[in-house]
């Protein structure tokens, strides 16, 4: 996209409107038409450099290529779903782990400083499986900018460029959540916990994602450092949550119903808070470091459809 394109997309509703169809179609075109093994193939080679076996999977990976084959149910659009997922959330744990909600529409135009909070917040679209827009004083943001590059959002479709099934029907609307901030007012890091069958293997965590030096760390149920990475390097050592063994239990009661699962949670200053459900992380090209490490961790998972 041009310069001159770029402005008149992101910068004027006109623009905006004039090409946003556009974009709409050549996300179908381009991603849409493609069968789903033969776009899950051609990824995952560029990706981990080697062919996968949905038939008879092995590897982690290819375990994951396989449930995004043939696990789909209604349960994994709604938990896909960063709106939807509230009431199961709910329903599993209680709401007093959800992050409070401030507003939520369908109308990127509703996006406005009138509809939105005083405290900081963040923008979400609810299928998008990247971050947000961060606000922490609304009088000094471009909203036509951001209701622009929210529209941008919601033509991609994660179905289409991954054929990750639980996104193809996702109503998408825009949610605004009140930002998470520690009693010091930084941006607390998020836990993200791989269960197998319903059973808590490791987890994950990634640091300086908004500052400082960049690390991901991976630790035992026990808290112990592993021995391999995926794809970025450790960083410095991490502290075990002050409530990790409510954080597995909680995990375990949202994960029962699936094969596999990532279960993300913030944890600071005593409290707990759900962040999302992933089915398909990396969307199954996980980059591990020895590569033994993925056929290893493909043993412990046991293949089967989800319990619904």
């Amino acid at each position: 996209m041009t310069s001159l394109l770029s402005k008149l997309y992101f910068d004027t509703v006109l623009g905006h409107k004039m090409i946003q169809p556009f974009a709409k179609w050549y996300e179908y075109l381009r991603f849409g038409l493609i069968p789903d093994k033969v776009k899950m193939k051609r990824e995952f080679v560029k990706n981990l450099g080697y062919e996968p076996d949905f038939e008879n999977p092995k590897t982690l990976n290819e375990k994951i290529q396989w449930l995004k084959l043939n696990d789909r149910t209604p349960l994994h659009t709604q938990c896909a779903d960063k709106y939807a997922v509230r009431a199961y959330v709910k329903e599993r744990i209680g709401e007093e782990y959800l992050v409070p909600l401030a507003f939520e529409t369908q109308n990127v135009r509703d996006i406005t400083p009138e509809n939105l909070p005083d405290y900081p917040f963040i923008i979400k679209t609810n299928h998008d499986s990247s971050g947000g827009i961060i606000v922490k004083d609304k009088n000094a943001v471009n909203w036509i900018q951001v209701q622009n590059t929210l529209d941008k959002n919601r033509t991609v479709n994660y179905y289409y460029r991954f054929k990750e099934w639980q996104y193809k029907n996702i109503e998408t609307r825009v949610i605004v959540e009140k930002l998470l901030q520690d009693s010091d007012g930084n941006i607390p890091m998020d836990y993200k916990m791989y269960f197998f069958n319903g059973k808590l293997k490791f987890t994950q965590v990634d640091m300086g994602r908004f500052d400082g030096e960049r690390g991901r760390n991976l630790y035992s149920k026990k808290w112990k450092p592993l021995k391999f990475i995926i794809k970025r390097p450790n960083g410095k050592p991490i502290q075990k949550p002050e409530r990790y063994k409510d954080m597995v239990k909680l995990g375990e009661k949202l994960s029962k119903p699936f094969c596999f699962v990532r279960v993300d949670f913030y944890c600071f200053d005593g409290k707990i808070y759900f962040g999302e459900l992933t089915f398909h992380p990396s969307s199954g090209h996980c980059k591990f470091n020895p590569k033994k490490y993925d056929k290893k961790l493909g043993k412990k998972l046991k293949l089967h459809v989800a319990k619904v």
